[in-house]
């Protein structure tokens, strides 16, 4: 019994969740109960629990995670200077003319909005509230305008510079190192955030292509469910191109200065953010949408989600701790050696748990909580580090997609009319979940599709 007790911590941190318990104090809470009673009973080494002084002052004095605030400060005042909205409209009129536009719209502009802030959830609620009623007054399939903006909305989980990239990066670099000191390597190799970027951006875009030529396949096929714009309501098209121009270029040029600094090696993921914060006040003030109201709503903001992901962050390090003063690193580097197909085998259940730990738990607690405990154990078994974070990064962005306690779905069910369905939601998300997929099996079969880039920029 006293063997099963790591696991048993981890079913009851999960049940706790369930019932709707801050996540923090989930984690933090159980895990003192649990070292109590360990403690009590002679099972525990209170000694675990004295490590825990150098984990929060590691957790203050690390670089990599002042990316975080910056980010989501940069994803806040976007949100607020209404430039999803202002792309939506252009996009509309740039694709409208087609059928399956509107859809080509959605996802282009899910795919810019996810390089400019990274957050799912703002995305997801706010394509819903501005292109769903278009697409239902367009007479698209209830269905297919309800996957395209869940699916174009969950591409912030892996196009950078995406928050959970910043937090993976920063947790598997601490699993690159602990597995390569496990192996009897004392001068580790490293692994970074901005590889986790590079590394990301290829399938990003590869996704980006599938759902395209899914919409144009429906175009074809199935044209009456995804109708073109009238072409009396269309703009002329000399007046279209200025206002493409006018619009898509400021967060292009956003997008190409964090991006292009990480991926031309001229800045670091945290410098880069803070080239983003700075942008992204540039780009409210060029759209007239700036005040001191409007920076103390994003401080605000971003304040509270940086607050709640820190102390998830201490709650998860007070968690693994007790897990580890229990054996519980043994207990799972058995489980997973012990699997028919070795590294094979490992990769699959480790991937099979994560998907449906994402029904129940956010990105964060899963990369906070469960990659740090299987993270050092793959990679010891040779698996690459960039490679395995972005299949991480995919396989929770398929868990936020998937019925019935899929994020995305419940974000978009909360903002929806009446008139769509919540089975109308599930079935229209069902292509591109197959889609998610796709792409987990080739990056799985071809792993140069995320490693290739990352070797050629960093060598």
């Amino acid at each position: 019994m006293v063997e099963f007790l790591p696991l048993i911590l981890f079913l009851v941190v999960c049940l706790v969740l369930l019932l709707g318990y801050p996540v923090a104090f989930s984690l933090g809470g159980t895990a003192l109960a649990f070292a109590w009673i360990g403690g009590m009973t002679g099972h525990f080494d209170d000694a675990f629990l004295q490590a825990l002084p150098n984990r929060l002052y590691g957790i203050m004095t690390n670089q990599t995670l002042i990316a975080v605030p910056l980010f989501v400060f940069m994803g806040v005042m976007l949100e607020r200077s209404r430039v999803a909205e202002n792309l939506l409209d252009t996009m509309a009129g740039l694709f409208g003319p087609l059928r399956g536009g509107l859809g080509v719209s959605v996802t282009l502009v899910g795919m810019l909005l996810a390089a400019s802030t990274g957050i799912v959830g703002a995305t997801v609620v706010t394509m819903g509230l501005l292109s769903l009623p278009t697409m239902l007054k367009r007479n698209y399939d209830p269905a297919i305008a309800s996957g395209v903006i869940c699916a174009a909305g969950t591409l912030g989980q892996i196009i950078p510079p995406s928050i959970i990239l910043v937090l993976l990066g920063d947790v598997l670099s601490a699993a690159y190192q602990q597995a390569q000191l496990d192996m009897g390597i004392f001068s580790p190799d490293t692994v970074s955030v901005g590889d986790l970027f590079v590394g990301a951006f290829v399938p990003g875009l590869m996704l980006v292509m599938l759902y395209l030529l899914y919409l144009a396949g429906v175009a074809i096929l199935k044209p009456d469910q995804v109708p073109a714009i009238p072409r009396a309501e269309r703009d002329q098209q000399r007046q279209l191109l200025l206002r493409v121009l006018k619009v898509l270029a400021p967060p292009l040029l956003l997008i190409v200065a964090v991006l292009g600094s990480i991926l031309g090696g001229l800045a670091t993921p945290t410098e880069a953010a803070s080239v983003g914060a700075i942008g992204a006040i540039l780009l409210a003030i060029s759209q007239r949408q700036f005040n001191l109201f409007t920076l103390k709503e994003v401080m605000t903001g971003a304040t509270k989600v940086t607050s709640m992901v820190f102390l998830i962050f201490i709650g998860a390090s007070l968690f693994s701790l007790v897990f580890r003063g229990f054996g519980g690193d043994e207990v799972v580097t058995g489980l997973l050696t012990d699997l028919p197909g070795g590294v094979v085998g490992a990769m699959l259940v480790v991937m099979l748990v994560m998907f449906l730990l994402g029904f129940i738990l956010d990105f964060i607690e899963i990369t906070f909580v469960v990659v740090p405990i299987v993270g050092p154990i793959l990679l010891s078994m040779g698996l690459d580090p960039v490679w395995l974070g972005v299949m991480i990064a995919i396989n929770l962005q398929t868990s936020f997609l998937t019925p019935p306690f899929g994020f995305a779905l419940f974000y978009l069910r909360g903002v929806a009319p009446r008139e769509v369905t919540t089975v109308a939601i599930y079935r229209g998300v069902a292509p591109f979940i197959v889609i998610q997929l796709l792409m987990l099996g080739l990056l799985a079969y071809w792993p140069g599709l995320a490693t290739w880039l990352p070797a050629l920029v960093y060598g």
